[in-house]
């Protein structure tokens, strides 16, 4: 039955939505409609917002570009390659492939959701490997698994809030941080882990495409697999006929492994410092020493880095345009109008609620959990606090963190609809494929649907 219905949805998605890029050109469009339609913005405020909006999301564009090449990199060595190849003689079946997946990815996800890069890698090799899978669905299960990521140590918002001298408090919004106690510690945030976990997988067992015939890997590859020879050996073959201080400096071990140490070193003295801190940078450093431990020479680490950046292009150009839209959004003031009049209806039994619709919404037009919280969080906290006026401080804290929180589930939901983040999977899943988000959203629409109805319960109705 639900196989069926699944079919039926990805069908429809395949015959009606387009691919990430035009739909951010259509979404551009609504938008600019809109914010001179129901707003007070001039044409030219509009315009130069857009265009302003378009650099703004350059330093988080390339923070995803290097994750993907690093993570990338790390899965084209030798070592990593020779584990994936044991884990495959454990693994047998394509229901065994999509389930490891989805439940690795999702604790993965927990670390941070840059790690949707390592799940992808791991699908990849694995459809290589085991006959029988639907590669769409499989693409499909990975995407899904960085779902739980606004639950864990990189959920942006919740790090927001916890972040001395934020913009919140700055701009006197917010008297003090609120300790991620209140918001990643909480009962709430607790069960959402447990949905992932548990439930989600559940979910998509039900859904797993009955015949895989025509979408295998295999089947959708439409160009010559040229690395079918090893980074090693490519690297040998630059070698010179004859002996030469070049070859030894490009081959030299000695030199990678001088400097990888020295990163190592930060890696430990960061974590010393910081504790279990994991952002971004931290993780791309991270990816990018690791990398070099296990390439051992310059040579190998830059044919693996080549290889790796062969299919980033839909991020390059893409990103600017989905930032260009926030900045609609941020210019216009749109995104706080939208907010605004949710925030009017709301009430002490309705604020979560309404502060997860209110995420989930306008995540289509800002994909970014910390951009979408700049335009709303304000209008969110202010209607928490007026509705928490007679209450103690302690309960507005625990409200004010709900809410926010809400924002977060609802944003991190609608990913699974909104096929910006399919861009970090695609440059690893869809390469020599042809394959857009059309092909893969149609088989998360019923767990967006499902999870969507248990998420709304959850935020409404579990205690503080």
């Amino acid at each position: 039955m639900l196989t069926k219905l699944g079919k039926k949805f990805t069908d429809g998605f395949t015959k009606y939505m387009p691919s990430a890029y035009v739909f951010a050109l259509l979404l551009t469009l609504i938008i600019g409609v809109l914010a001179l339609t129901l707003t007070d913005a001039k044409p030219i405020t509009v315009l130069e917002g857009w265009y302003d909006g378009f650099w703004k999301l350059l330093t988080f564009g390339m923070q995803i570009v290097l994750i993907i090449i690093t993570a990338y990199c790390i899965a084209q060595s030798n070592p990593v390659k020779h584990a994936i190849d044991r884990f495959a003689l454990v693994i047998k079946t394509p229901v065994q492939v999509y389930m490891v997946v989805i439940a690795l990815g999702t604790l993965l996800s927990l670390i941070s959701f840059g790690m949707v890069v390592i799940t992808a890698i791991l699908g990849r090799e694995l459809a290589v490997r085991i006959k029988g899978i639907h590669y769409p669905f499989l693409v499909a299960c990975v995407y899904f698994s960085f779902n739980g990521w606004v639950c864990g140590l990189s959920s942006s918002i919740a790090l927001l809030l916890n972040t001395e001298n934020n913009f919140l408090i700055e701009s006197g919004i917010l008297k003090d941080t609120i300790s991620t106690s209140y918001s990643l510690g909480s009962t709430l945030n607790i069960a959402m882990i447990a949905l992932f976990v548990i439930i989600a997988p559940l979910l998509i067992y039900f859904l797993i495409p009955k015949s895989s015939k025509g979408k295998e890997l295999r089947d959708l590859l439409t160009e010559t697999n040229t690395e079918d020879h090893s980074v090693k050996d490519e690297a040998m073959s630059y070698k010179l006929p004859f002996k030469a201080v070049s070859d030894a400096l490009n081959n030299a071990a000695w030199l990678q492994i001088s400097v990888a140490l020295l990163g190592v070193t930060y890696i430990i003295y960061n974590f010393f410092i910081n504790g279990f801190d994991i952002n971004f940078n931290i993780m791309i450093f991270v990816f990018l020493i690791a990398g070099m431990l296990l390439h051992i020479t310059p040579m190998r680490y830059s044919i693996a880095m080549k290889r790796a950046s062969s299919n980033i292009a839909g991020i390059l150009f893409q990103y600017p345009f989905y930032a260009g839209i926030m900045g609609i959004m941020m210019a216009s003031g749109l995104g706080s109008l939208i907010s605004d009049a949710l925030v009017a209806i709301a009430t002490p039994e309705s604020y979560a609620v309404i502060s997860y619709v209110t995420g989930g919404i306008i995540n289509f037009a800002i994909p970014s959990a910390g951009g979408e919280f700049a335009v709303i969080g304000p209008s969110i906290i202010n209607m928490v606090q007026e509705l928490g006026a007679n209450l103690s401080q302690t309960n507005v804290t625990a409200m004010t963190a709900r809410a926010s929180m809400s924002v977060a589930y609802g944003e991190s939901l609608s990913n699974l609809l909104q096929p910006f983040f399919l861009l970090i999977v695609f440059p690893v899943m869809g390469k020599g494929i042809k394959i857009q988000a059309r092909d893969v959203v149609g088989y998360l629409f019923i767990p967006f649907v499902v999870l969507f109805v248990i998420q709304a319960l959850m935020v409404t109705y579990l205690p503080l």
